[in-house]
């Protein structure tokens, strides 16, 4: 998720900027952190539901403003959203920031360009009221494209609260040519549900 899973490539000091940050806004009290904005029910009832509305929300083509709030609506307040990626040295980065964050930085080109998001096979863990989904994506620009951008795995971990699920984290990282998707992560592939 960065447009959503086109992750720059970034200097060291970028790099060490970027974790300073994530570490002084993860320290932040959770009692400090905004309450997030009404929910749909219905978006928030299951784990299909959640995700689903998380693919939704982020999804549309080129001109049309995506309903943030909804999005927002979906993430426990203490949320972070994590891409990660390889540095312009071939190091490995993850950068995290609150849904706030991820809509300054994302929204502008998502809605610019288009994006449509699916998601094309998963495995979910459950526990009580935690659950961990590997949530394999595609990435078009168009909802016709043939062939999608990007591909990668979005990782969510999801906490129900008695009453409604909430995403908790997404941690994200997008195919590469030395890094492909296994398959068992892939439609059919040994122990990956249906989305």
């Amino acid at each position: 998720m960065e447009t959503m899973h086109e992750f720059p490539v970034l200097r060291h000091t970028i790099a060490v900027v970027a974790v300073a940050v994530a570490l002084a806004a993860g320290s932040a009290p959770a009692s400090a952190q905004q309450a997030p904005p009404a929910t749909r029910p219905a978006d928030v009832a299951s784990i299909d539901a959640i995700l689903a509305a998380v693919y939704d929300a982020i999804s549309g083509p080129a001109g049309q403003a995506r309903n943030w709030d909804r999005f927002r609506s979906l993430f426990h307040p203490a949320a972070r959203l994590i891409p990660s990626g390889r540095t312009a040295e071939g190091g490995r980065v993850a950068r995290a920031m609150t849904p706030d964050e991820y809509v300054t930085r994302s929204a502008p080109a998502l809605e610019r360009d288009g994006f449509f998001e699916i998601e094309i096979a998963r495995r979910v863990e459950e526990y009580g009221s935690i659950a961990h989904v590997f949530s394999t994506y595609e990435s078009r620009r168009t909802s016709q494209d043939e062939k999608p951008f990007m591909r990668g795995i979005n990782s969510f971990q999801l906490f129900h609260d008695g009453s409604r699920w909430w995403v908790v984290t997404i941690f994200w990282q997008g195919e590469s040519a030395d890094g492909p998707i296994p398959a068992k992560y892939l439609p059919g592939g040994r122990g990956a549900g249906s989305p």
